[in-house]
């Protein structure tokens, strides 16, 4: 056989083996896709999926007695001082599973590295030269069992810490109910008040708040700022909080807002389309930038009183702090926002008509820390964090005689609420909304408002003597 039929041969092979190539399978999203449509065709799958868990299924899930379902809603104990909501201190323990990359670790190594509001000395320093404190005192335990700064912590053990909780202050405002019924609570939230314990927030909330004044065990809530005020939608039930959810994540719920911003709002309806990221998560602070996420928001305005407009806000997306941030880009930040508003030691790094720069982003952050340092939402430090402590005597009104923390807060807390109100919520079976706010209305002198609705960070022009 010669050389040319050789190749002829072999090129005939090749070719018949590409006719019977087996066709490209499906990659993993289209597969995804497909068992999803054929899932949500299946009558039994969508009852399954909007069936509500019995109770008894549920606490199966957890042994008796786990710390998840500890009710401490008996040391909420509210009163009321300088226009303010406040909460006697109290005794809490937090407590956590051990992570994997805790295990085969001291519990020293660990709460000193993890935690850095505390230093090493707070965990093992001699308090008024009689015993080391939070681990000599039992502050700190495994499996409710007193350690020593060696204790290994192991893979299923429980950790505790235990300490004096001192809240800080919120809005003395009632939480008024705009409709109730058996599966959903919808109410106005005041402004100055966050929805869920967090960060040194805990009976300070609009959930214990709620749960003390109404005796009742467990709520389901959608999220507000804590100095934003309006409408929240809070379920009584985990079924009619997945409908929320739904609803929500589908954009069948059209949400209308009302703010009050710097200056004269342009004419007619204005569209905002800027992608939105999070700069920074420890900071809660997020804007325009080039790789954020799609975000619309739609703006009208109602009014002017000649320094300042009432503007009304249909968010079309929900992301974090979307409508904040849209309007600090258009040029018209909400008039009082003491995290986008104009004329704080930060906005130059949050230029309006402007997508944020990595190096911009660094600065702002930098600048949030000195102004907003962590310890404003930690643990106040103990007095007793070095050996030159002397035990507090009982007539210095400025630390707590039961645990020395600091009673002097680290933090402003004068301005509580900005001028932003959710006012309406709504889809085809049903409406709700709220009376508009006072700072709302045509004649609303800005000069006149109240101290907790003033930015206290705006930094003053340097006056000639």
């Amino acid at each position: 056989m010669s050389l040319e039929e050789k190749k002829a041969i072999v090129i005939e092979t090749e070719t018949e083996t590409e006719t019977v190539k087996p066709a490209k399978k499906d990659n993993y999203k289209e597969k995804a896709e497909k068992k999803r449509k054929m899932a949500e065709m299946n009558p039994h799958y969508l009852a399954a999926k909007n069936r509500e868990i019995p109770p008894e299924k549920r606490l199966r899930r957890r042994k008796d007695g786990d710390f998840r379902d500890v009710d401490d809603m008996h040391t909420a104990n509210y009163y009321f001082e300088n226009e303010m909501r406040k909460v006697k201190p109290y005794y809490f323990e937090y407590k956590s599973f051990a992570k994997g990359r805790w295990f085969d670790r001291t519990i020293l190594e660990v709460f000193s590295s993890e935690f850095r509001d505390r230093s090493v000395d707070y965990y093992v320093t001699v308090k008024n030269k009689l015993h080391r404190y939070a681990i000599e005192k039992g502050l700190l335990t495994i499996n409710d069992k007193q350690v020593t700064v060696d204790t290994i912590i192991k893979n299923g053990d429980t950790i505790g810490h235990k300490i004096h909780r001192h809240e800080p202050p919120c809005t003395d405002q009632p939480i008024k109910i705009v409709h109730e019924d058996q599966d959903l609570f919808v109410i106005d939230k005041p402004g100055g008040i966050p929805v869920h314990p967090a960060g040194r927030y805990r009976h300070n909330s609009i959930i214990h708040v709620l749960k003390k004044e109404l005796n009742i065990p467990k709520l389901f809530r959608k999220q507000l700022d804590l100095p934003t005020s309006g409408l929240m939608l809070i379920a009584r039930n985990s079924t009619r909080a997945q409908m929320i959810e739904r609803e929500m994540s589908s954009g069948q719920i059209q949400k209308e807002y009302i703010c009050r911003v710097d200056g004269k709002f342009p004419d007619g309806e204005i569209v905002c389309d800027a992608p939105i990221k999070c700069i920074s998560h420890k900071m809660s602070v997020n804007y325009v930038h080039e790789d954020g996420k799609a975000s619309v928001t739609k703006f009208e305005r109602l009014s002017y009183n000649g320094k300042t407009s009432t503007v009304r806000c249909k968010p079309m997306t929900g992301r974090t702090h979307q409508i904040r941030v849209h309007l600090r880009y258009l040029g018209f930040p909400i008039s009082n926002d003491p995290l986008y508003g104009n004329g704080t030691s930060w906005s130059p790094f949050i230029r309006p008509g402007e997508r944020m720069e990595e190096k911009d982003a660094r600065l702002l952050v930098d600048k949030l820390f000195e102004y907003s340092p962590i310890e404003d939402w930690d643990e106040p430090e103990p007095n007793a964090l070095t050996t030159t402590t002397t035990i507090v005597e009982d007539d210095d009104d400025t630390r707590c005689s039961e645990c020395s923390c600091s009673l002097v807060l680290g933090k402003n807390y004068e301005q509580l609420c900005i001028y932003l109100h959710a006012w309406r919520y709504k889809t085809k079976d049903w409406e709700y909304e709220t009376e508009l706010p006072f700072w709302a209305k045509e004649d609303f002198n800005d000069d006149t408002a109240p101290v907790k609705y003033k930015n206290t960070l705006v930094v003053q022009p340097n006056v000639a003597v």
